[in-house]
């Protein structure tokens, strides 16, 4: 058996090898290493395979999320809601505007933000809403929107992790992850399902006005250069960045797709296992089923409920099988961001999760070997 990788990089880039370096050794050639060639026809492509009609690439998906958050107005004060369940960056651009976040639990089953907390934590001073699409899949974004509606409030998607995913409305209808919201952001981090080889991130947003703003933002508020409309910041996706997304976007569906076989084959070898519950998906069919592309399994998080995940994860290191445990500290009881107005009653789903939940190894390549011997070892180290 080959040795098991959390995320198998090199084993994606050999099978799109030839491309990758042709366009590499062009831009090289060209020294067309920022603004160049393949950023523009990168931002057309996504937007295409999105059916947005802005893509403003950037940096990273810390900035995306920012620079979001400027284009759209918000004041120093203003409250943003979203889930204490996920990585730091989502609170982390809140708190860098001065902006107040507002963190609320989430759904014990598919990790995204609870909605009716969402609502309780509505006030005057709210303007925003934060969904994260969680380890591959959007949350209820029918809910989240009535909500904006209700509350004349934005929603601002963290699409970090879910790109490609789709959401089916209650009408029937489907947008892609980070295209309902007013703007959504997503990160190119190399582990993403859609990865680059540094750093890298974009908005979305169909909305014109939004979009020329944040055209302008991310270029130090220019337009026009030395011309500065608006106050920006220095967040450009480069062009070698680029390129490598432009080879991975046409396989980007496949990938997903190899990621839910994967999650399939876990699913199956789980199956009625008392003390561990497998990830579920938005519309209930617990990502099992052929036809499922609501999620995309950027990570697959199950929960251990016996008490023995911190166990499991040394049990697993001394096999050598990767993991992690995503999160393993609510984003209330992290020094930077605690505040006297929480009540720890109102984070119940938040603090069991971060005792039971593990992330197995998930990427394009896993083979049926890989997965038996995780499952098996996993199956046997819970139940012994």
């Amino acid at each position: 058996m080959k040795k098991i990788q959390m995320v198998d990089l090199n084993g994606q880039y050999q099978a799109i090898k030839e491309q990758v370096n042709a366009s590499l050794s062009t831009i090289l050639e060209t020294s067309a290493f920022i603004n160049g060639p393949d950023v523009k026809a990168f931002q057309l492509e996504l937007e295409n395979y999105l059916g947005v009609k802005h893509v403003i690439p950037c940096a990273n998906g810390t900035d995306a999320l920012q620079i979001a958050m400027m284009g759209l107005g918000l004041k120093p004060g203003d409250e943003v809601i979203t889930a204490d369940f996920t990585f730091a960056a989502t609170v982390e651009v809140i708190a860098l505007l001065n902006l107040t976040p507002v963190l609320v639990d989430v759904y014990p089953d598919t990790f995204n933000i609870d909605i009716a907390a969402v609502e309780k934590a509505i006030t005057p001073k709210t303007k925003a809403i934060v969904p994260v699409h969680l380890f591959g899949q959007c949350a209820d974004m029918d809910a989240l929107m009535e909500l904006a509606e209700k509350y004349n409030l934005y929603v601002i998607e963290d699409n970090a992790q879910a790109i490609g995913a789709n959401y089916t409305f209650k009408d029937g209808s489907k947008q892609k992850a980070g295209t309902m919201g007013h703007v959504g952001s997503t990160s190119f981090f190399p582990s993403k399902n859609l990865g680059c080889y540094g750093d890298g991130g974009a908005i979305f947003t169909n909305d014109d006005d939004l979009a020329h703003i944040l055209r302008g933002m991310v270029n130090h508020g220019m337009y026009e250069r030395y011309h500065h409309d608006v106050i920006g910041v220095n967040s450009r996706l480069d062009s070698i960045q680029a390129a490598v997304l432009r080879a991975k976007l046409p396989h980007l569906d496949s990938y997903c797709a190899a990621r839910r076989d994967a999650a399939r084959k876990y699913n199956k070898a789980f199956a009625g296992q008392e003390h561990i519950i497998t990830p579920k998906t938005v519309n209930g069919c617990e990502g099992i089923c052929d036809s499922c592309d609501c999620h995309v399994f950027h990570q697959y998080t199950l929960k251990v409920t016996n008490g023995k995940r911190d166990a499991l994860v040394q049990h697993f290191s001394e096999k050598g099988i990767p993991c992690g445990v995503y999160y393993p500290i609510p984003l209330h009881k992290q020094k930077a961001y605690a505040d006297d107005r929480y009540n720890e009653a109102d984070f119940r789903i938040t603090n069991q999760l971060v005792k039971e939940v593990i992330s197995l190894p998930m990427h394009t390549e896993l083979d049926d070997e890989q997965i038996n011997f995780i499952t098996t070892t996993l199956i046997e180290f819970v139940n012994g």
